[in-house]
């Protein structure tokens, strides 16, 4: 008696070509390499082929699936038994062929037309980077700037060929810009490999661009920082990048400001911040100060017994509102500082002073000393 025939399943990596470790993307670039090889309807009336495309769908459909690859590289076809191919026919199961020739035939599936592909390219955008000062920033500046980008031909305006000889009907697709073939039952429309869809070539290049159409040249450019930008914003300048190719649209030019520091000032939202050193007595006693503004110096009364980190605003002494009415506030922080050192008359003297005043030393709450350590960080 001969022995009972046992038929078994190819592995499924086997059947894809591809290593235990292969990736999300080397499973679908094999499998569609299979696919497009033995897809029926590329060799029709070959049951060998059909077989095959139907291997390399079921292989796929398991090993895409993270789950089902999982149960299969631990148990083998017994863990995905209830799964992919266990109908033994049919195309039941097959994964999702838009999803794998959505690359391949991308270009358009069409039964005619004669619409020719244009390859029109827009420009490429540009950057320039802009520094100012901090009060420029605030008040805004007018400033010319010099930057490279690439222009159309003076010479042959664009057109990439001699002038008075123009470019010439592609004969590959008849000026068309595409070319088609059958696949299948499909009519499938590419773009033409000789002319690049522009459905002409250029036979007799632009001696000046070299059949570029385009140069690279210096152009300035007067920018309008307007008052009241940040740092890192940025400007934009439709249609001042690069020129576009094959008669399409120019680039965009973005020139983003960098701004300075200030020595002192420091700016939230539109309000500044700075902080202001006083003395202990000047604090105690109160007294009045020029302190600086960005339009020159004012006078600011500090009224007796200021603690250390009062905070006083100055309405409409910040920053102007961007491309809107009105300014942020100037906020001064005073700070009382206590000498490190004191001369021996000093020191009698706040001893004098220490005897004559009365301060409670009872514990206060968090917050306090929050802000206390605010202030001297």
């Amino acid at each position: 008696m001969s022995p009972t025939a046992r038929v078994t399943k190819a592995d499924y990596y086997e059947v894809l070509n591809v290593d235990r470790s292969a990736s999300d993307q080397e499973l679908k670039s094999a499998y569609r390499k299979l696919a497009m090889q033995y897809h029926p309807d590329r060799n029709p009336d070959d049951p060998a082929a059909e077989e095959k495309f139907k291997q390399a769908s079921e292989a796929y459909q398991v090993l895409s699936d993270p789950d089902k690859r999982a149960a299969y590289d631990r148990f083998g076809h017994a863990g995905v038994s209830n799964g992919a191919g266990s109908d033994g026919g049919g195309f039941a199961g097959m994964p999702d062929l838009g999803d794998i020739f959505g690359d391949i035939f991308g270009e358009m599936f069409n039964a005619g037309g004669s619409r020719r592909a244009s390859r029109a390219q827009r420009g490429r955008d540009l950057q320039y980077e802009l520094t100012l000062t901090f009060e420029e920033a605030v008040f805004g500046k007018q400033s010319e700037i010099r930057i490279r980008r690439m222009e159309n031909c003076s010479t042959c305006q664009g057109t990439g060929a001699e002038p008075g000889k123009g470019p010439s009907v592609c004969q590959q697709c008849g000026g068309r810009g595409q070319v088609r073939f059958q696949q299948g039952f499909f009519s499938v429309a590419r773009t033409c490999p000789v002319c690049s869809g522009a459905g002409t070539i250029v036979k007799d290049p632009c001696r000046a661009c070299r059949g570029e159409g385009r140069q690279s040249a210096e152009h300035t450019i007067t920018v309008t920082v307007p008052a009241g930008i940040e740092d890192r914003m940025r400007i934009r300048y439709q249609g001042e990048g690069d020129a576009g190719r094959f008669g399409g649209p120019a680039g965009d030019l973005y020139v983003v400001v960098s701004v300075e520091p200030h020595p002192f000032f420091e700016r939230e939202g539109n309000d500044l911040h700075y902080a202001l050193p006083i003395s202990f007595p000047q604090a105690t006693l109160g007294t009045e100060l020029m302190i600086p503004t960005l339009e020159g110096e004012i006078k600011l009364k500090i009224p007796e017994g200021t603690q250390s980190g009062t905070e006083f605003r100055l309405r409409n002494k910040g920053v102007p509102y961007l491309n809107d009415h009105g300014r942020g506030d100037l906020i001064v922080q005073v700070i009382a500082q206590v000498p490190k050192k004191l001369t021996k008359q000093q020191k009698e003297l706040m001893r004098q002073l220490a005897e004559t005043l009365t301060v409670e030393n009872k514990p206060s709450a968090r917050s306090f000393f929050a802000k206390v350590r605010d202030i001297f960080n």
